[in-house]
């Protein structure tokens, strides 16, 4: 994968970026409307002061490679020169007028460099190879941005309704204490469970404290990531564009799911810029081992030169053209290098292999991941309908005198239970696809969608 010219238009997309972000941004805070995950993901894409350095690091290994270019195009070099007497030699007295012993001068200077043995075109393949590695850790860091984007947005709604549903069960423990009250005045109760629906409320309370801070924490790691004192109420993701997705991985067989594997992972090697990073690192190496082997190679060189007589005659000075040649005779020291190439060479091929089952433990590990998330969702929609309608049975029964503060307790703990557990596995479901996406370097989350079905 080559970017030509990536930094300038790097430079530009920031630009543009950061101008359509917050016009958006103004536009939704003024018109009260919501934030949606693509804006948040523009923003912090602009925002991200990482991002920023390895555009400025591309640029500089982009310049790297001129350099290597320029230094094998011939070195011209130009000179002036200024020289009078102010005493004799011979009578070691001053010169009675300096002036007339005045000259001066211009020098032209050429020289190139012949044969090096191919060394220049090896480092020529090695300053390419730094500059690609160099677009893929931008590359990585941009899908790390979105990723951190991706899960910064769904903390904030997991919190929100992780509160939502504190809320709903601290009202329903206010309720409760209220026909407790009733109960103990009427005597129908001991104090006993009117202390119990005391401890209730003021634990649903805590937890609804709780999930306060934790929605103020994740709202403020989000606004920090985004570079904004403030966000507009975040869009909600609607979850029915996943149906389908959710019921194929929670029931996806063993061979489908080796087959998504295998399909996955064949991608995946062509895309994955930490496994590319690794390749680009044993290519480096053997590039490094082909220059210490062309030390043994002698160099050849020439130059030309030339220049003008400005004072007190002018003309031009006689030109001369020399040529040079260098063959090295301490072998034992190349012969050191070699090897020390080489054994550098081993290691990184080690690398890469490491980097190849790295590559595979991480895609079966967010793909189980993955299928583990969406079972969970379906498990945990049905346990939330049991739940929902255990706790409209208790509720009724309990207002009508039927049942008491601990079974209305249960209930309600099994409720808020239950809406927390789909909350966490509709969230880890999405957080999921976001790790795989970034892992599969995939700027489009419907082709993975695609792919995974």
């Amino acid at each position: 994968m080559m970017w030509p010219d990536y930094a300038s238009k790097t430079a530009l997309a920031f630009c543009i970026t950061i101008f359509v972000c917050f016009t958006a941004y103004s536009q939704a805070d003024d018109s009260g409307e919501t934030i949606s995950l693509d804006q948040v993901r523009t923003l912090a894409l602009a925002n991200s002061r990482s991002l920023a350095k390895h555009g400025l690091a591309i640029r500089a290994a982009v310049l790297d490679e001129r350099a290597r270019v320029f230094s094998n195009l011939p070195s011209l070099s130009v000179g002036a020169s200024v020289s009078a007497s102010l005493w004799s030699p011979a009578r070691a007295e001053p010169v009675a007028n300096p002036i007339e012993t005045l000259s001066s001068g211009a020098n032209f200077g050429v020289s190139q460099r012949i044969f090096e043995g191919g060394r220049t075109l090896i480092q020529k393949a090695i300053n390419e190879i730094a500059s690609e590695n160099a677009r893929l850790q931008a590359l990585a860091e941009f899908f790390g941005v979105l990723d951190s984007a991706d899960n910064a947005f769904y903390a904030v709604l997991e919190a929100e309704a992780t509160l939502e549903a504190e809320e709903s069960s601290l009202r329903v423990a206010l309720a409760g204490l209220e026909i407790a009250e009733i109960r103990l005045a009427a005597g129908m109760i001991n104090h006993g469970e009117f202390l119990r629906a005391m401890a209730e409320k003021v634990a649903r309370e805590n937890s609804a404290n709780q999930a306060r801070r934790s929605l103020a924490l994740s709202g403020a790691r989000l606004r920090s990531l985004v570079g904004l004192p403030g966000l507009p109420p975040l869009a909600q993701i609607d979850f029915s564009g996943y149906e389908n997705l959710i019921a194929r991985l929670a029931n996806v067989s063993d061979d489908d799911a080796e087959e998504l594997y295998s399909r996955l992972l064949a991608r995946l090697v062509a895309s994955n810029p930490a496994f590319a990073q690794a390749g680009l690192s044993s290519m480096r190496a053997q590039r490094n081992l082909d220059m210490a082997k062309r030390a043994y190679s002698p160099t050849l060189g020439a130059s030309f030169s030339t220049g003008l007589n400005l004072h007190p005659e002018f003309g031009v000075r006689g030109g001369g053209l020399s040529v040079s040649a260098s063959v090295p005779i301490d072998f034992w020291v190349i012969a050191n290098n070699i090897e020390k190439s080489r054994i550098a060479l081993d290691a990184s091929m080690l690398d890469y292999e490491g980097a190849g089952a790295n590559l595979e433990l991480e895609l079966r590990s967010a793909l189980l991941n993955l299928f583990a998330f969406a079972d969970s969702v379906r498990h945990s929609r049905l346990s939330l309908a049991y739940a929902e309608s255990h706790f409209d049975f208790v509720e009724e029964r309990y207002r009508l005198f039927q049942s008491s503060v601990s079974e209305l307790s249960e209930a309600s703990t099994l409720l808020i239970n239950g809406r927390n557990n789909l909350t966490r596995a509709s969230y880890g479901f999405l957080r999921g696809l976001s790790g795989l996406r970034s892992l599969g370097a995939i700027d489009d989350m419907a082709v993975l969608m695609d792919i995974l079905k």
